[in-house]
């Protein structure tokens, strides 16, 4: 039925366009499931048959054709009459199960269950999550924590997510994370209650199987904008009415979940009221993980028990956050640096600089240096820490491989004892054979040549053996030297480590350098003697040679040590392995200092003056920038300790001025 009535409605609408009555680029459609031919409205009288339905301009109507309302109808009986049998069925097949409603309900409850654990077992699979250790108590002990769907997200792209490790207890029940925008602090702050509501609804976590997980018995979440203009609400309004449901029920066994804390009012004002909130959950006893910009917050949770700063981390090289948590430090919004990467102009953030104040820009200044600073040292302990297991791995082997050297040279010794006291004892026997049979034959005197022939005989291949062996030994013992040698030679490390060792034992037996003592400095092997003690600088002389150095990088020697060295080169002062012709060739009279962190540039000037000093240079350029004029006063007051310096200042104007700083030495 339904192949005639469209090929009847193609017949019709074919010659509809022919006679021009409905456009060319019609086409058949459906209107209320009838087939209907759109017609041009002006022609909707020359088409016989029913209208259906117009457009919504009235310029076109859909009329069934009266050749197709026929075959229509009896299509539509058709159905009616599927439906009728449908009903029919379905009625039957529900009497028939009627009677096993209750088996089927109970059947129904346990495949619901079944299907939601398989449920959360797929999808603790896709996410490798696993279950923590679990105790009833109120803290966070997480290891390697991720965010779930930012997980799925960047597995799907094949990129790797950053994993949360941090640890609250009741010491510290409260963490406050600060850093720059888009760092990632609401991230982490989602990451941790998400989590926590996952493990407390009977899901897995992803995370680390050396995580602890504490439980509570309340969560109370304040995290986006919650402004309504039928309830009268501004954004500041919505988490005032949160903070105070949060005051009423927090308690000792709730966490508190805050999302820039105080925002949506005056700094000012909002950070004290926050700062008030924040003092009630304290003593409250609640657990709680914040984020917030506010400088105040910060040095509360500084001076406060119970809240402890987090910061997230931020590459201030790059400009781009780290999105890594690190608990005890503040963190630095690095509002000014973003502003300049983005690119606004140098006079607008100098503005900026001067109406918030010397102190506020000061503040944030420190707290990007410790966090550099602690980056830097942490990353200096690590590769301090691979080393010393390289190295006690190395000595654990090393010395396997002389214990085994030394088992082979016993066994040996002891394999060539046993065969010369065997050879010894067949001699023995011989000797007496032969004197036997001497005194048997009556000393006749040819069978007497014989016998001590016999016996010159056995001598010598007794001689001939025993030199087998002894070789045989050698060669064994050879090898074994062969080994040791190997060991000694794959182990520099070790012979350093001892030199090291020694040293340290002479200067813990006398630690104090005094002057007239022999010492040397560390990594060079040239002795000299302390001429002069100023604080910590001393004045050392290498011969006809005076240095300046610390006394940190001194090692106190013996006299016998000092003497050893001294033979070893008499006739240059080597300190460090650099000639001191060739060094006067390539010195440089000028140093630039300029993005260098404090101790590191007070090292390299130190080195400087004393290489300056080496070589006879008298005029000296020192390039440290204007900035804050830390640098250039730490480098100023080193300089002003040192007796061969002549005069130190500014460089004139057009030279750099305040930026560099000129120093004139003693001829």
């Amino acid at each position: 039925r339904q192949g005639a009535i469209s090929k009847k409605l193609n017949q019709v609408m074919s010659r509809a366009q022919k006679e021009g009555w409905v456009d060319a680029d019609a086409a058949p459609t459906y209107r209320n499931d009838r087939p209907v031919i759109p017609v041009i409205s002006g022609n909707k009288r020359k088409l016989g048959g029913m209208i259906h339905d117009e457009s919504a301009t009235g310029k076109t109507v859909f009329i069934e054709p009266a050749e197709v309302v026929e075959l229509s109808n009896e299509i539509r009986e058709l159905e009616y009459a599927e439906r009728r049998e449908i009903i029919h069925i379905l009625l039957e097949f529900t009497a028939d199960i009627r009677p096993y409603i209750t088996d089927l309900l109970s059947s129904q409850d346990f495949l619901t269950t079944v299907d939601f654990i398989r449920a959360r077992a797929l999808f603790a699979t896709r996410l490798g999550a696993i279950r923590p250790q679990v105790k009833n108590e109120q803290l966070f002990d997480w290891r390697e924590a991720r965010h779930p769907l930012l997980y799925l997200a960047h597995k799907a792209e094949k990129k790797e997510i950053v994993p949360l490790s941090f640890h609250l207890s009741d010491k510290n029940r409260i963490l406050l994370i600060s850093g720059p925008n888009a760092g990632g602090k609401s991230v982490c702050l989602k990451t941790i209650g998400l989590l926590q509501y996952m493990l407390q609804c009977g899901m897995l976590v992803p995370c680390s199987d050396s995580s602890v997980f504490g439980l509570f018995a309340g969560i109370f979440i304040d995290i986006g904008d919650e402004q309504s203009i039928d309830n009268d609400l501004s954004t500041y309004s919505s988490h005032l009415l949160n903070m105070k449901y949060f005051l009423k029920h927090a308690a000792a066994d709730t966490l508190v979940l805050i999302d820039e804390f105080g925002t949506g009012t005056e700094p000012m004002l909002g950070g004290a009221i926050a700062e008030s909130i924040l003092e009630k959950l304290n003593q409250a006893g609640t657990s709680g993980i914040i984020t917030t910009h506010y400088t105040s917050l910060k040095h509360y949770a500084t001076s406060s028990e119970g809240i402890v700063n987090g910061a997230m981390l931020f590459d201030n090289q790059k400009m781009q956050p780290l999105y890594q948590l690190q608990v005890g430090k503040p963190g630095s919004s690095f509002a000014f640096e973003i502003a300049r990467k983005i690119g606004l102009p140098e006079e607008v953030l100098g503005s900026a600089s001067e109406k918030v104040g010397q102190d506020h820009i000061d503040f944030d200044k420190h707290l990007r240096d410790i966090l550099r600073d602690k980056k830097y040292w942490e990353g200096k302990r690590q590769k301090i820490r691979q080393s010393e297991r390289k190295l006690e791995e190395l000595m654990g082997r090393y010395e396997q491989e002389l214990l085994e050297s030394e088992k082979q040279r016993k066994a040996i010794v002891k394999e060539a004892k046993t065969k010369a006291d065997a050879m010894l004892s067949g001699a023995n026997k011989k000797i007496e054979q032969t004197i036997r049979e001497i005194k048997e034959a009556e000393a006749e005197k040819e069978r007497t040549r014989e016998v001590r022939k016999d016996l010159s005989e056995f001598r010598e291949e007794l001689e001939i053996e025993k030199g087998k062996e002894e070789e045989k030994v050698e060669r064994q013992l050879k090898e074994i030297r062969r080994k040791g040698s190997e060991l000694e030679t794959r182990r520099p490390d070790l012979h350093q480590r001892s030199k090291k060792t020694l040293a340290q034992k002479q200067v813990k037996e006398d630690p104090e350098i005094r002057v007239g003592d022999m010492v040397r400095i560390e990594g060079q092997d040239a002795a000299g003697e302390v001429m002069e003690i100023k604080g910590k600088n001393c004045v050392i002389a290498f011969g006809m040679l005076k240095t300046n150095t610390k006394l940190g990088k001194l090692q106190k020697i013996l006299s016998e040590e000092a003497g050893r060295l001294r033979r070893k080169d008499q006739s240059k002062v080597n300190l460090g392995e650099w000639d001191v012709s060739t060094r006067r060739v390539q010195f440089r009279p000028d140093i630039d200092l300029r993005g260098k962190r404090a101790d590191e540039a007070m090292e390299i000037v130190v080195d400087f003056i004393d290489e300056a000093i080496m070589v006879n240079a008298r005029d000296l350029r020192i390039l440290h920038g204007k900035g804050n004029g830390i640098l250039r006063q730490l480098i100023r007051e080193y300089l002003h300790t040192m007796d061969l310096v002549e005069w130190y200042g500014d460089a004139h104007l057009d030279q750099g001025g305040a930026g560099i700083t000129v120093v004139r030495l003693e001829a």
